[in-house]
């Protein structure tokens, strides 16, 4: 196995060498606010002491991630100073936008993304190559990566790399190592803690389950690892007294239930709910009170009170999600298989991408990436992988509103979808998908899945349903509506409808990709 993996490396170079080429010829395109976030976060980590960093409002975009990804930017500032000093100057460097800032800090993301590259290595190297390329190819090409890192500008793909690090030490069964480093990816984002429930119940069955006193040994040391990471990240801010605003930084709840422009979830669904109540109700004449700041402005930073359904709470989002996660919890106590692992933990942030609090589109990255580690296993999987990447990516594209950037995000979802097909095609032609789902069989303990892999039941490789086809032609007419026939019909008016519709319709593809994974969540076998 060693040798195959040595064997392997090589090729996804290639594919890491290929999908830099294309990053590199990015580096001109737009950037968002992100990129002006994430240069004053090297200023201020550079030119203030550390008991500043969660304090200093010296620019609006101040500093709210966990301190590990503090360091990560004080790391990158050392270089940023040696290039280019106005980078790193707190004052003369708001908004600081020359050739050298903007090829420095794309060349920091793209480098970054080794962490990705090590990560999806770590946790395909088991697999036969066909498999194994599939997912390089899926993973490495996503569109998402590159129109959210390397377009927009954020270091998601550096983060991923560490929850499937994560992963692969706990399908590997090093369960002590696989808690280490979500620990550290918590403390590099704490927006992934969603998937913490998951981790403690799996980690709680799988490794310190089996006797009390091994069961105890083993408790303290998984303890004692992630309390070590997390004050080696805190204790810094604990010393300055300093960890009250770190924590306020970290968890601004004032910012409302909805982001600016709205995520494709479940809220969406509830704001329509209650502005068509209320509509209706002031038809028949009850004084329904408007409220101040409209949900559809689409541009607005808060959300505003309901009129009519109850109002949403971070407490209620909690509640919800949780409840959302309990059938995965149950699964990972009842049998904590390692080979499920993924499969849960991209739940998990299905499941905080649909009913959290304040949720950005771009926390699609967490479930969608993942995801396409399992689409290998069987047909079924394939599809459904295929339908929410395309859905994800589209959902992506109002982060792209300039004029020049639109034949960049439509090109790389179209080349995406295709290579999707072939590869998927290619993967699931006659006798391929019994042998890509013998794995899931074997640790089943049975002949099939039923109602989720049906091996071997159809002929023809991959293909996609009628209703899934019809959905996906859906995307193409709301794209037609919002680029064209919107202005025809209503000129300058109701400036808010084409991104509602993508939110909306994109919306349903992610509640039908819920339903799907908890469908078989609950419907996978126990050994």
């Amino acid at each position: 196995m060693g040798l195959q993996g040595a064997t392997s490396m090589p090729h996804l170079l290639w594919f890491f060498g290929i999908a830099t080429c294309v990053k590199l010829l990015l580096i001109p395109s737009y950037h968002s606010t992100d990129f002006e976030v994430h240069r004053n976060w090297l200023a201020l980590t550079h030119s203030l002491p550390l008991s500043q960093w969660y304090s200093d409002e010296t620019s609006p975009w101040t500093l709210d991630y966990p301190p590990f990804f503090a360091f990560f930017e004080r790391f990158l500032s050392i270089f940023a100073n040696l290039i280019d000093p106005q980078i790193v100057h707190l004052l003369k460097g708001l908004n600081y936008s020359s050739n050298t800032v903007v090829l420095f800090q794309r060349i920091t993301v793209i480098l970054s993304d080794l962490c990705i590259l090590y990560g999806v290595y770590r946790l395909t190297k088991v697999l036969d190559s066909k498999r194994r390329t599939l997912i390089w190819v899926l993973v490495i090409w996503s569109p998402m990566l590159v129109i959210v890192d390397h377009v927009h500008f954020q270091y998601n793909g550096f983060l991923l790399g560490f929850l499937f690090i994560s992963l692969s030490y706990l399908e590997e069964g090093r369960d002590l190592m696989g808690g280490f480093f979500f620990a550290v990816l918590l403390c590099f984002k704490h927006l992934f803690a969603v998937a913490a429930p998951v981790y403690f119940v799996y980690l709680l069955r799988h490794y310190c389950c089996g006797g009390l006193v091994r069961g105890l040994r083993r408790l303290s040391a998984l303890a004692a690892v992630v309390t070590a990471v997390f004050v080696a990240a805190y204790a810094p801010f604990v010393y300055h007294g300093q960890i009250q605003q770190v924590l306020h930084r970290m968890f601004p709840f004032g910012r409302g239930l909805c982001h600016a422009f709205w995520a494709p979830n479940f809220w969406v669904f509830y704001i329509i709910l209650d502005k068509l109540l209320a509509f209706f109700l002031r038809k028949f004449g009850f004084a329904i009170p408007t409220p101040a700041a409209s949900f559809t402005g689409g541009l607005v930073g808060d959300s505003s009170p309901f009129s009519i359904l109850p109002q949403i709470t971070p407490l209620a989002t909690f509640i919800i999600v949780l409840l959302a996660l309990s059938p995965c919890l149950i699964k990972a106590w009842r049998e904590p298989r390692p080979g499920m692992v993924t499969r849960w933990v991209a739940y998990a942030y299905t499941c905080g991408f649909l009913f959290g609090w304040h949720v950005h589109e771009k926390a699609l990255l967490h479930f969608v990436i993942p995801l396409a580690t399992v689409a290998v296993q069987n047909v079924d999987s394939a599809r459904h992988y295929y339908l929410l990447s395309i859905v994800s990516s589209y959902s992506l594209f109002p982060l792209l509103f300039e004029v020049r950037e639109y034949p960049i995000k439509v090109l790389l979802l179209l080349l995406y979808s295709i290579i999707m097909w072939l590869v998927f095609s290619a993967q699931f032609t006659d006798g391929e998908e019994a042998k890509a789902t013998a794995p899931i069989k074997k640790e089943a303990g049975r002949l099939e899945l039923k109602g989720i892999a049906n091996v071997a039941a159809k002929k023809g490789g991959f293909v996609i349903r009628g209703i899934e086809k019809s959905y996906l032609v859906g995307l193409l007419v709301v794209e037609i509506w919002g680029q064209l026939l919107h202005s025809i019909f209503f000129g300058e008016r109701l400036p808010f409808v084409p991104l509602m519709l993508i939110s909306i319709y994109c919306g349903l593809g992610i509640v039908y990709s819920w339903i799907w994974q908890l469908r078989w969540i609950i419907r996978s076998p126990e050994s």
